[in-house]
């Protein structure tokens, strides 16, 4: 019996140990050379030592890095969505698990709170609703954006992405008396002992995580964002949503009491079942484009207002072969009406309407939209289209008369909720297996347009849209079913935000029209009935 315990007890330390080395070999190791942002640092052998230590340390305990890596799974595609909207490089998302491991109400010993860590007069600077009621630090979307203000704020005083960080923690003020001018532009960085330690941590951050990010992710969902304008509440919204108060009030904390004010629209998180949308696609690849690559999708904005071009009888366009959408018979439908209708007009078969312009069965045709009648090209005139809020890849495809199946092959996208505004699709080449899709900050999507841009290329006069276009109808409007309502979905609203307006819920939106998901498209009519 004892020899047997013996055995056991020999056997358990065996396991013991191997565990723990293939728990250390997994343990990343700090590079002599290291990208970060658009800098290129050079670690010697004592500051790669150093930071070794702190990624051993974050490594040590696997259960607790485990967790902490769910929580960071969880949370990063928005933290990244975020940065890449404000053109912040996303490497900087690490200083978000660095300052509160992404624990939404964290609080310092000196009072900063939230998932990044501010202090109430800094919030505020950065215009974060801090107040007994709205708490925007425990809130991922708006604190996020508030700490990219405060970056780049930072970083336009230096040129540089280090120095930026650090005056995250030292102040702008106490930053430029310990830095002065000498890493101002500078990108490639020598880093030693006398490096300041809150770098120094941050990188050991990026090492710790940088490649394990995505793996251990429980089957339990992924976070959702809707915006959401008050006066509401969260029991109201748990409602609409299908889920209990208790879930949101687990993600947004940073009401404190569920209410919604009405002073402008705030995001609401929730934990959605089922796989994750593919995460947002960092803005490195952008910032560190030759300027002509970069050029050139700003220059293609500029002319993408342009489009359709609609050439021809103009005057005559809902009539039968008068017009050519980007050099492709077409027709513009003059009404709401079905596809057998529009069809009979342009003098083709139901079938071959649908097929040439990638309609389903169920999608009705809205007055003022221009509609092929022959098959749509395999690549169009322009090289690229920066993503629109509002746009699906239906309304891209129309919009320059490519296939709608040639637009998802060319930039290996299927699905509209993967479309984010500035995001830089390719109209001609296709994308590389692995290359990933440019998005541009935010001040780089919405040039002021020229006049009439909004109004496609003419060459005589064209009648304006009907009154009851989807570029005009947003309103709902009373039928003859009473209670029943038609709703034209507007740029930048999904389902939810619908169901709110009517105080209904999602699942009844999506019965009502026989929706198999939650993909609308805008100038889509959809049925209402009022309770």
């Amino acid at each position: 019996m004892k020899k047997l315990n013996h055995i056991k007890f020999t056997l358990f330390i065996f396991s013991f140990f191997s565990v723990s080395i293939t728990s250390w070999g997994q343990v990343p190791q700090v590079p002599r050379e290291m990208r970060f942002a658009d800098l290129t640092l050079k670690l010697n052998e004592q500051v790669r030592r150093e930071i070794q230590l702190d990624v051993d340390a974050l490594h040590k305990n696997p259960t607790y890095f485990k967790v902490k890596l769910e929580r960071v799974n969880l949370y990063m595609p928005i933290v990244e969505k975020e940065l890449q909207a404000s053109g912040v490089p996303t490497d900087l998302k690490y200083l978000a698990i660095q300052e509160s491991s992404l624990i939404p109400d964290a609080v310092s010993t000196s009072n900063a709170v939230g998932f990044w860590q501010f202090k109430k007069g800094t919030a505020e600077e950065v215009f974060l609703r801090v107040d007994n009621h709205i708490d925007e630090r425990k809130n991922i979307v708006s604190s996020t954006q508030g700490a990219a203000r405060y970056l780049a704020k930072n970083n336009s005083q230096f040129n540089n992405w280090m120095c930026g960080l650090i005056a995250y923690q030292m102040g702008l003020g106490g930053a430029k008396s310990y830095f002065g001018t000498q890493y101002n532009g500078k990108k490639v960085i020598e880093l030693d002992r006398n490096t300041h330690w809150y770098f120094k941590k941050f990188l050991a951050h990026k090492v710790a995580f940088e490649n394990q990010i995505g793996k251990l992710v429980s089957n339990t969902g992924y976070l959702e964002e809707i915006q959401v304008q008050g006066p509401t509440t969260l029991k109201a919204i748990a409602t609409n949503l299908g889920v209990q108060e208790a879930h949101l009030k687990e993600y947004n904390k940073w009401t404190s009491n569920g209410n919604i004010p009405d002073d402008r629209p705030y995001s609401v998180v929730w934990l959605r079942s089922g796989s994750a949308p593919a995460r947002p696609l960092t803005n490195t690849t952008v910032q560190n484009n030759p300027p002509s690559t970069y050029q050139s999708a700003s220059i293609n904005q500029n002319t993408s207002a342009a489009y359709p071009k609609v050439t021809g009888n103009t005057q005559m366009a809902t009539q039968p072969d008068q017009i050519k959408v980007n050099n492709i018979p077409a027709i513009q439908a003059s009404q709401n009406t079905s596809q057998e209708d529009l069809a009979d007009d342009a003098g083709i078969r139901k079938g071959k309407l649908r097929r040439v312009n990638d309609l389903s069965r169920n999608d009705e045709i809205e007055a003022g939209g221009y509609y092929y009648t022959k098959a749509k090209n395999n690549s169009a005139e322009a090289e690229t289209h920066i993503v629109q809020a509002g746009e699906t890849l239906w309304s891209i495809s129309q919009k320059y008369g490519i296939k709608l199946s040639s637009l998802k092959a060319k930039n290996r996208i299927r699905e509209d909720n993967r479309l984010i505004p500035g995001m830089v699709l390719n109209l001609q080449e296709h994308r590389k297996r692995g290359e990933e899709i440019p998005i541009l900050p935010r001040n780089q999507q919405s040039p002021k347009p020229s006049p009439g841009a909004n109004q496609p290329v003419q060459t005589q006069n064209q009648p304006s849209p009907a009154p009851n276009s989807s570029n005009q109808s947003t309103e709902a409007t009373m039928t003859s079913a009473g209670q029943s309502l038609s709703h034209t979905v507007a740029p930048g609203e999904n389902l939810f935000r619908i169901s709110q307006k009517y105080g209904v819920k999602v699942d009844d939106i999506k019965k009502w029209n026989r929706l198999s998901n939650d993909n609308i498209r805008v100038g889509q009519k959809l049925t209402i009935n009022k309770p």
